[in-house]
């Protein structure tokens, strides 16, 4: 009976391996979408700081600098480890 080739029933994985791999899969998607959404917000106001001073691009550098490296830290802070 246990070498039957027309069994179906193959052991399923258990409820604590699939929410860690939906977990792990949740955050593979997450993690792009933060980092670009800091860069954009950073170069967003400094792309407005530079229009409403009417300087150059100074602002938009700075600004989207620190919306990297914040959008660095916040990958960081979310990996597990």
């Amino acid at each position: 009976m246990e070498n039957d080739p027309n069994r179906t029933d193959s052991p399923s994985p258990s409820p604590d391996k699939r929410k860690g791999s939906s977990t792990q899969f949740g955050l593979a998607l997450e993690l792009p979408f933060v980092f670009v959404a800091a860069v954009g917000l950073g170069g967003a106001v400094g792309y407005f700081l530079d229009h409403w001073l009417h300087t150059k691009v100074i602002f938009l550098l700075v600004f989207g600098g620190l919306g990297f490296f914040a959008g660095l830290r916040e990958i960081l802070r979310r990996l597990p480890g």
